[in-house]
């Protein structure tokens, strides 16, 4: 206690609990430490502004500050009479942010800490000039980890919160979020504006926040430096559940006033705001009595998916081999991988530092910027954590299509990261790709609801491995079966091969291994890495994450190379010594191992057919029993199952290539007429690798008129793809040959389907835009069994274009077809398009047309390519069916 001992010429004054206090404070401050060193009494001001301010906000009690020289010294004192009420250490971090003033001591005292009594509370600072005028180096601090030497404490009944799965960069971005939130409704309140809150609960939300925070500091610290899992275990105040519900409430009204622009401070993005509800909602029901759950398996609203458990880094999207592009909250590109790079016509490096803009077509670029800029300032996301169907803007200034998959990814320092993956989609009229570059690129998975599987444990793989765990007390056949069941499950549970190693490297790392790797040859002798596991995912260096591997050459001879060429399965006793790297393949083999360390391990091939196409490695670490012949035969057995399940799933993806080939060969470039402004789109469905029925068409028939089709054949397979492209055929050579109103071409239409697929049953549309170059225009048209043509005018007006409807395709072939004339005012848009734009299972079609009219008025003076991508974007995302949509306007010549 002698830093506390006051000298009889100390000087000490006591403040009341107002803002003003703050600067009286620093006045004081200056004539008490008058005649010392002008530097060392500049930043004694500096930190007696920050402690003052702390004790306003925080203890809300009459703070006395004490100042007197110590020799080469001079000595702080701020007392306050809220001992109960604990500092938040928040760290130094890297970017400028309200409550960091306690690091502000610690950069500039030479030594600090506090003393908590029975009644009162001290901070306290010692500062002293350095050899050349200025502050010198602190010390080094106090050996607690939050660096605050803490003497005395104030004992409170207490309970323990478990937080499971808790994302550590997630949770210090929500951490900074809160207290900036707080700060500024306490600064409103001190201006007379509470922002409908009451006093009594800011002042209670102010204490719940901080007891909180600074409970979650010390734990993440400890766990940083215990190198234990993250699960976090927080002793909190007994009696704190209900200040905690302040906190909620408080919060809520902050987010809303941030909202209406009230705050400077922006509203939490999704993510963020999920981890708050999230985090406040385990308080407070495990202190009701409730059991914890984890993170990870919470569900959540879209665009809040969860982040992944180890901080996002920048190797992450160079390893992927899904194509990738990072950008920060400014709308920059800081990273992008070379399948995207590829894939788009850049150079990975040449795209880092451009705005993100570079990659979006013209015509989408300030609707993209609007749409950034409102998920700042409103944190609701249009397109968060969805799969959506727009273009990108490759180099040469062709449109790409593609679907997009963006989530929010936390850094170390609790920035958010936006990543967006890309993969390839059918387009009417894009260009074959580069040669070689499909064979580089790996579908993303397409399920909205199963994005890319992030590091953290998914909460399939909670579920398979609370399965496993509770047959875990049967016997060692028992076992087998269970984690060969599993595993076969993970594997036929999701289409895409990334994703299901994923799953089943999680599974082994749970309930066989320390850690596990999948490598597969894309090339007789090029390896690539897929799937890289860790209990601990923060234990990962980013070398050892996934990626293309050095070539299998003829001097290869570890293990990983003998097993590729058919031995195995090998028990390794320890890690390959470095005697036996004979070639960069070896070498990496061997540095995977010393990097992420082994006691032993099992490398067992991936066979079918008689030939070996990867290998899969796991190992125990540290103190775990050793693999044995048990295990070995074991892992032979997961081999076996796995490599069933990835010849599945390679089947899978080369179907799906070869659908979206298919259909892309089915799709017409659009004619161009001087008075039609005409576009079109094609999404495929983001759930299936099978074709669709779905298609659109439109040309011109002898006499000037255009034809405007589409159509929908029942079914997602090949039957469903030959009949459609018979059906397209077949109209156009009718509508032609013919030219007869639309009710008899299609009448026609079905007598020749109904002959050559009797059972096969269709949709249709078929329409005829007259008129001259500067109109007046007519839209005749007939319907086979199809959702009506949508007609939007200039002024944002809509009515469904429903007369002339009949029965389906296959149904009645003899039957006569009804048609209708309807008139097309000038710079109007007549929209075809396929149920999959707007049907939804848990919703009415009514309530679906209505949503789709709603759309299309917003919509009705952008151009045609705006209109178009805005309705995949605002309808399409996350899609189950296939998409098609045909859009024409005429506009006079004149």
């Amino acid at each position: 206690m002698d830093h506390l001992s006051q000298p009889g010429t100390a000087s000490a004054q006591r403040f009341p609990p107002r803002p003003e206090s703050v600067a009286r404070a620093r006045r004081f401050l200056r004539d008490a430490l008058a005649g010392s060193d002008p530097e060392v009494v500049a930043s004694a001001e500096l930190l007696v502004s920050e402690l003052v301010t702390n004790a306003v906000l925080h203890a809300r009690t009459e703070t006395e500050v004490s100042a007197w020289p110590h020799g080469d010294a001079v000595r702080v004192l701020v007392r306050d009479g809220r001992p109960g009420r604990a500092l938040v250490p928040q760290g130094d971090l890297p970017h400028v942010g309200p409550g960091q003033g306690l690091a502000v001591v610690e950069r500039l005292a030479a030594r600090y800490g506090v003393v908590t009594e029975a009644d009162h509370k001290t901070v306290w600072c010692e500062l002293r000039a350095g050899g050349d005028g200025t502050t010198a180096a602190p010390s080094p601090p106090a050996p607690s980890p939050s660096g605050w030497e803490n003497t005395g404490s104030v004992s409170r009944p207490t309970r323990t919160v478990t937080l499971i799965d808790l994302p550590g960069s997630l949770c210090l971005a929500s951490q900074q979020h809160r207290h900036t939130l707080l700060r500024e409704m306490v600064l409103a309140a001190s201006a007379g504006d509470l922002l409908g809150v009451s006093p009594q609960d800011l002042a209670a939300a102010h204490d719940a926040n901080n007891v909180i925070s600074a409970g979650v500091t010390a734990a993440l610290e400890e766990q940083r430096t215990a190198g234990q899992p993250h699960s976090l275990s927080l002793s909190l105040p007994a009696d704190i559940a209900p200040a905690v519900s302040a906190l909620c409430r408080v919060l809520d009204a902050a987010e809303e006033a941030a909202r209406d622009e009230r705050l400077l401070t922006c509203p939490a993005l999704p993510q963020n705001r999920a981890l708050r509800q999230w985090l406040l909602g385990q308080v407070i029901g495990q202190l009701g009595g409730e059991a914890p759950t984890a993170w990870t398996v919470v569900p959540r609203e879209t665009g809040a998916s969860p982040s992944e458990l180890a901080p996002w880094d920048v190797s992450h999207v160079w390893a992927s081999r899904v194509p990738t592009v990072a950008a920060d909250d400014e709308n920059r590109i800081i990273a992008a991988n070379g399948p995207a790079a590829a894939m788009l016509g850049w150079q990975a490096d040449e795209l880092v530092g451009q705005r993100l803009t570079t990659l979006i077509p013209e015509h989408l670029r300030a609707r993209h910027l609007a749409a950034f800029s409102s998920l700042l300032l409103t944190g609701r996301s249009r397109i968060l954590g969805r799969s959506v169907p727009l273009p990108a803007l490759h180099r040469d200034g062709r449109q790409v299509p593609v679907r997009l998959f963006i989530q929010t990814q936390g850094t170390t320092d609790g920035r958010t990261v936006f990543v967006a993956q890309l993969s390839p989609r059918t387009a009417p009229s894009a260009p074959p790709p580069p040669p070689g570059a499909a064979e580089d690129r790996q579908p993303v998975p397409q399920t909205p609801s199963a994005p890319p599987e992030p590091s953290g444990p998914p909460p399939e793989t909670e579920h398979l491995a609370r399965v496993s765990g509770e047959r875990a007390g049967g016997s060692a056949v028992e076992r087998r079966l269970s984690l060969l069941a599993d595993i076969g499950e993970a594997m036929s549970s999701t289409p895409s091969l990334d994703e299901g190693l994923q799953h089943v490297c999680r599974l082994l790392t749970r309930q066989l291994a320390d850690w596990s790797v999948v490598d597969l040859l894309v090339e007789p002798d090029q390896l690539e890495r897929v799937c890289v596991t860790h209990r601990d995912p923060r234990t990962l260096a980013a070398e050892a994450r996934a990626g293309r591997l050095p070539p299998m050459s003829g001097a290869a001879r570890g293990p990983l190379a003998r097993v590729l060429r058919g031995a195995g399965p090998l028990l390794l006793t320890g890690a390959p010594s470095p005697g036996e790297a004979g070639s960069p393949l070896d070498s990496g083999y061997v540095d995977l191992f010393a990097r992420m360390g082994a006691s032993s391990a099992i490398v067992a091939p991936l066979r079918a057919r008689g030939t070996v196409f990867g290998a899969l490695t796991v190992a125990r670490t540290g103190a775990r029993k050793p693999f044995g012949e048990e295990e070995l035969s074991l892992v032979d057995g997961v081999t076996r199952n796995l490599a069933l399940g990835v010849e599945r799933a390679r089947l899978f993806q080369e179907t799906r290539h070869i659908a979206e080939r298919l259909q892309r060969s089915l799709l017409p470039v659009l004619p161009r007429i001087p008075h039609l402004r005409m576009a079109a789109r094609y999404a495929p469905s983001s759930t299936t690798a099978q074709v669709g029925g779905d298609w659109y068409d439109c040309f011109t028939v002898p006499g000037g008129q255009t034809a405007l089709v589409i159509g929908d054949v029942t079914g997602h397979d090949i039957e469903a793809a030959v009949a459609m492209s018979q059906l397209r055929s077949m109209l156009r050579g009718i509508a032609i040959d013919r030219q007869e109103p639309p009710g008899e071409v299609l009448r026609r239409l079905d007598v020749a389907n109904h002959t050559l697929y009797q059972e096969a049953t269709a949709t249709c549309i078929y329409a005829l835009v007259t008129g001259p170059a500067n109109g007046p225009w007519e839209l005749k048209h007939s319907s086979a069994g199809h959702l009506p043509p949508l007609l939007t005018t200039s002024e944002g007006h809509t009515r469904y274009l429903d007369e002339g409807s009949g029965l389906l395709l296959g149904m009645e072939p003899d039957m006569p077809r009804p048609a209708a004339t309807d008139a097309l005012p000038a710079h109007s848009t007549v929209l075809l398009y396929t149920d999959g734009l707007i049907e939804r299972r848990d919703e009415s079609l009514d309530r679906a047309m209505e949503r789709l009219r709603d759309h299309a008025a917003a919509l009705a003076h952008e151009p045609l390519d705006v209109f178009c991508d805005e309705l995949l974007i605002g309808l399409g995302a996350d899609s189950t069916d296939d998409i098609a949509v045909l859009a024409v306007r005429p506009v006079p010549s004149h």
